[in-house]
């Protein structure tokens, strides 16, 4: 008899499930807690782990911030009109029509013409004009400017592979005993050997493909990883959506040559963010994820923020309860449907 493979679940924890109510359910159906880098400060993240200590949770995962170009905090969403003029800084400087970025790089590896996308709502910029250490920009595509959304450049832009705030989280988190953490924006394998460095060899390493060097740098990537996990998300920023379902495929198959683990994220429940219901489409994605070999699934802004993240986990656990009786059901069609 072969033996069926284990499949994980992974959910983010956020304001919908870092609560006692939320946690007891999850407790014994999710295998790894993520605690989101991009989206808590380090002061939240000790209040988090001192909470999860407290009611037992020992599978964490920190899912650092790694080399992303994000928007800094501000108090609410802006509509920015098309043809208006920004000016792009790293600055510590709040003037009307300014856009503060972080972490910070080198502007003068910005192009004239450059495309600048932020977030995932369609917000795009173009550089109309380099000055010193600011980017004149006008809105190509009209949309909202929010906090803390990842920046996306056309241009070939080096940053560090973890920032600051990684380096003392990954501190915070050893001293509660964290042995998982994930790399974001892993770009090729010296990113992966860097982080292996400051955490111990009994620690485990999830290497997050998100961006199109990480891509094409995969096999590398993954064979000095504990794990890979696909965030079709980004990843989408610098590869066409039309060829995601492809570039998930060849991770996949790659990670299994390999023998490591490989986890698929973004948009699997994304309707039920805010309803009940997932849709037919999300059902056959999960399925097509799982068909095409990945160890798990994992529930982002569904479990994060999400108003259903228990009925998101159920769900996710029933999708994988068909697929592994799947090579039965034709001795049972009548009793299964």
């Amino acid at each position: 008899m072969v033996k069926m493979r284990e499949i994980k679940l992974i959910a983010t924890l956020g304001p919908s499930s870092l609560n006692k109510n939320v946690l007891s359910k999850l407790k014994n159906e999710v295998d790894i807690f993520r605690l989101n880098m991009s989206h808590l400060n380090l002061t939240q993240l000790k209040k988090n782990l001192q909470f999860l200590k407290k009611n037992s949770i020992k599978n964490i995962c920190i899912d650092t911030e790694g080399a992303q170009i994000r928007t800094i905090f501000y108090p609410k969403k802006k509509f920015l009109k098309k043809n208006e003029i920004y000016k792009l800084t790293n600055d510590k400087i709040n003037l009307k029509n300014t856009i503060q970025l972080y972490p910070e790089f080198n502007f003068a590896k910005i192009k004239l013409n450059s495309r600048v996308k932020i977030g995932f709502n369609g917000l795009e910029l173009k550089v109309i004009k380099l000055h010193q250490n600011q980017l004149i920009c006008k809105v190509n595509q009209p949309g909202y400017l929010e906090a803390n959304k990842g920046v996306h450049f056309d241009d070939n832009i080096f940053l560090q592979p973890l920032t600051n705030k990684d380096k003392l989280a990954i501190k915070i988190a050893k001293k509660f005993n964290v042995k998982i953490f994930a790399l974001s924006f892993a770009n090729n394998f010296k990113d992966v050997k860097y982080l292996k460095s400051l955490i111990t060899k009994k620690d485990i390493i999830i290497s997050k493909v998100e961006t199109k060097k990480g891509f094409l740098n995969r096999k590398s990537i993954t064979s000095l990883s504990d794990a890979i996990l696909v965030d079709r998300g980004d990843l989408s920023r610098y590869i066409e959506i039309s060829k995601i379902p492809l570039a998930q495929r060849l991770i996949i198959n790659d990670a299994m040559k390999l023998k490591k683990k490989v986890y698929v994220a973004t948009n699997l429940l994304e309707t039920m963010i805010n309803s009940n219901e997932p849709t037919r489409a999300e059902s056959n994605d999960i399925f097509s994820s799982l068909e095409s070999g990945c160890s798990g699934l994992v529930l982002a802004a569904e479990t994060a923020i999400g108003k259903y993240p228990i009925s998101c986990v159920e769900f996710l656990k029933k999708c994988i309860l068909v697929f592994t009786k799947k090579d039965s059901i034709s001795r049972k069609e009548k009793n299964f449907f």
